[in-house]
C-alpha cells in the first residue's frame, strides 16, 4: 500500500528543515497544507521555505493561488487527492508537512461539503467583527445554531466567522453540515507530531518574527494594506500591521502582538492536534528517531 507521512506540529517548531531531510531520505516530494503558503503574493509573513530549501525537494502546494482566490479546505481536499493519485505512480511514499489542522483533517479524514461563500457577505461579517467585535457575531450564532455554538472555539474568531457564513448563506444551521462519517482513503496514513519545551518553542517564535521584520515583512504588508479586508489577509503578521498603518497602533506594538498572537496560534495547533490519537510524537531534533519510526511503521 502507497503510505502518506503527515508530519504535524505548530508554527514555529521547524516542520519545513525536517521534512525536507526525511524526503531526501526517502526520495520523495513533499506538499505543503499551509492554508496560506498557498497564496504566492504572501512570502515573508507566511514564512514560506526559502529558494535553497525549495530546491532540495520539489513542493507542491506553495505559491500556487492567489489572495484573490476564493480558496478553502474542501478544495484543498480534492486538489491533493488529485495529486496523489499522480505521485504514488513514481513514489511509495509521499510528505505532507504543515500546521493547518483543517487541512490536515480534510486529507486524512474528508470534509464536509460546504457552499461557495458570496463574497459580499464575507466581506459584511468581517466589517461587523472589526466594528462590533467578536462578541457580537458569537451571539448572532448563539442564536442561529445553539448546536454548534456548544462545541465550537468561540475564542476563534475564523471558526465563528465560518459558522455564520454558512448559515446565513444557506438558511440551515452550520452544525447539520458536520454529520458525514469519516471516508476511507486507498493509502496508509502515518501521523509524525513535532514538539519542543514551550519556552523553548516561544523563543522560536519571537526570534522567527524578527527575522521577518529584519527580512522586510512591514514593506510586504503595505503592499497589501489596500486589500485588508480580504480573507487571506486575516493573518496573523499581517493584520497587527494594518492596525500600525491605520494609526491605531505603534509599529513596536504591532511587532510584539505579532510575536503574542503567533504564539497563541502555537497554542491553539497544539490543542487541536492534541485530540488526535493517531499521531505519534516526536522532539522536532530526532530526526532519527522518526526515521526509524517511518521504517517502522511503513
Amino acid at each position: 500500500m502507497k503510505k502518506l507521512i503527515v508530519i504535524i506540529g505548530p508554527t514555529g517548531i521547524g516542520k519545513t528543515d525536517l521534512s525536507i531531510e526525511i524526503a531526501q531520505e526517502l526520495n520523495t516530494e513533499i506538499i505543503s497544507c499551509d492554508s496560506r503558503q498557498i497564496y504566492k503574493e504572501l512570502k515573508i509573513g507566511t514564512a514560506v521555505p526559502t529558494n535553497i530549501q525549495l530546491n532540495k525537494v520539489k513542493h507542491h502546494f506553495i505559491g500556487n493561488k492567489s489572495i484573490y482566490d476564493y480558496y478553502n479546505a474542501s478544495m484543498f481536499e480534492v486538489e491533493v487527492l488529485e495529486l496523489l493519485d499522480k505521485l504514488f505512480l513514481k513514489n511509495e511514499t509521499v510528505i505532507m508537512t504543515g500546521g493547518s489542522g483543517l487541512y490536515i483533517d480534510a486529507v486524512c479524514k474528508g470534509i464536509d461539503d460546504l457552499p461557495t461563500i458570496d463574497q459580499e457577505l464575507r466581506a459584511e461579517l468581517i466589517n461587523r467583527l472589526n466594528k462590533e467585535g467578536i462578541e457580537s457575531l458569537r451571539m448572532h450564532l448563539k442564536m442561529l445554531d445553539p448546536d454548534y455554538y456548544k462545541e465550537a472555539d468561540i475564542r476563534n474568531p475564523k471558526r465563528i466567522l465560518k459558522a455564520l457564513e454558512v448559515t446565513l448563506q444557506t438558511g440551515k444551521p452550520y452544525s447539520t453540515f458536520l454529520t458525514k462519517p469519516r471516508r476511507t482513503r486507498d493509502f496508509k496514513i502515518v501521523k509524525i507530531g513535532l514538539q519542543r519545551n514551550r519556552n523553548e518553542l516561544y523563543e522560536r517564535i519571537n526570534l522567527r518574527v524578527d527575522q521577518m521584520i529584519d527580512d522586510g515583512l512591514i514593506d510586504e504588508a503595505r503592499i497589501f494594506y489596500k486589500d485588508r479586508l480580504l480573507n487571506s489577509l486575516n493573518t496573523v503578521g499581517y493584520k497587527e500591521l494594518f492596525d500600525y498603518f491605520d494609526g491605531s497602533s505603534t509599529l513596536e506594538k504591532a511587532i510584539e502582538l505579532i510575536k503574542q498572537n503567533s504564539r497563541h496560534y502555537a497554542k491553539r495547533q497544539i490543542s487541536w492536534f492534541g485530540r488526535d490519537k493517531e499521531i505519534a510524537w516526536f522532539h522536532s531534533d530526532r530526526k532519527n528517531e522518526i526515521l526509524e519510526f517511518i521504517r517502522n511503521n511503513c
